[in-house]
């Protein structure tokens, strides 16, 4: 435990929710993605079932964590956050944001009348794509505030609106 607070530099036990938290969420993705594979090559239902989807959900997320520890060591200097494990809240709040913004475009989309059962699939997927930004942006500070980072998310929010010419918006 003593290693994990150090190269995470917690200070206190609460901190650990998100190195325990990022972990889980990985299994839990690797798990979900070995599942759909399981689906998508027919292998559900027999006897490989179990021995699939466990090996290659250890496999996912052996892969994965080595990719999210290159990425943070890549952004360590990038980002200017005081702790290390702040990265890691940091990461959880632009997965959640992404995830539910595509959610909930889907049904907004549906409710403006553009379902996709009534509408061409070309119109259909680029409101879909449209509405999914503004979506993002809202729930971006939020989820950040309620894990803790809003003043990162509120200085991103504002940098990335004024990359994309739209700084107006902030006056």
């Amino acid at each position: 435990m003593k290693k994990i607070k150090d190269r995470w530099e917690i200070r206190k036990n609460w901190q650990l929710f998100f190195p325990f938290l990022g972990f889980s969420l990985v299994i839990l993705t690797a798990y979900w993605i070995s599942r759909r594979l399981l689906h998508t090559f027919g292998l559900n239902n027999t006897l490989v079932e179990w021995v699939f989807t466990l090996g290659s959900t250890i496999g996912l997320t052996v892969v994965m964590i080595r990719f999210f520890l290159w990425c943070f060591k890549k952004l360590e200097h990038k980002w200017k956050v005081a702790h290390k494990w702040e990265m890691i809240a940091i990461f959880i709040v632009f997965a959640i944001t992404g995830s539910l913004s595509g959610k909930l475009a889907g049904p907004l989309v549906e409710w403006i009348g553009l379902g996709e059962n009534n509408t061409h699939g070309a119109i259909y997927w680029t409101a879909r794509i449209l509405l999914i930004f503004p979506i993002y942006q809202c729930i971006l500070v939020f989820v950040g505030w309620l894990f803790g980072q809003f003043k990162f998310f509120w200085e991103f929010e504002k940098k990335m609106l004024r990359r994309m010419g739209l700084g107006f918006l902030l006056s």
